[in-house]
Order: structure tokens, then sequence, then C-alpha cells
């Protein structure tokens, strides 16, 4: 199942002094990367984080989610959906035996 993972801080934080726990996130989303749950990962406009996943459900996304360092302090959370195929092509495609 494909996963749109989407950060929102908790609180006004000073990143400038956050160095280690970022460090630590960032090594723990490569190993996320690695294990191909975690598919791509940008950043938006607000410096939020934009997860595309492959995961087993969406209860699997959020348990895989809450073991980052970040949502372990409380610092960020995820809003968290499923993406399903665009199925609107089949409106302007002929049938092959019309």
């Amino acid at each position: 199942m494909k996963i749109l993972a989407i950060e929102k801080e908790l609180k006004d934080v000073d990143w400038s002094n956050k160095s280690c726990i970022l460090e630590q996130e960032a090594h723990h989303v490569h190993q996320l990367y690695i294990s191909e749950y975690l598919r791509e990962i940008y950043f938006n406009e607000h410096n939020n984080a934009v997860l595309i996943m492959e995961c087993k459900s969406l209860e699997h996304a959020k348990e895989i989610l809450d073991e980052l360092p970040l949502v372990k302090e409380k610092l960020i959370k995820f809003k968290i959906m499923q993406l399903n195929a665009y199925t609107g092509y089949k409106r302007i495609i002929k049938k092959e035996n019309s």
C-alpha cells in the first residue's frame, strides 16, 4: 500500500541546537530507505518532511513513523493517508470491444 506522510511540528523549536537528534533522525530515515518502506522523501516550502512510503497498512506506516527520534521526542507528528491509483483515464479511453 502506498502511503503519503506529511510532517507537522508540534511546538516552536529552535532547530539550531538540535543537531544530535537531527543526526539520529537522518540515520533512522536512511534505514527506512534501505528497508524499502520509505520510497521518497522531500521537504516542502515550510521545511516539513513529505514522505512516500510502501507499507502493509496505514497502521503499519504509523508504527514505523512512531519510531522516528523526532516523533518519540514529541517534536513532530505525521498526517498519513493512503494513496490509490488514479482511475480517471478510464473515462476517456474507449474499450476495445466497443
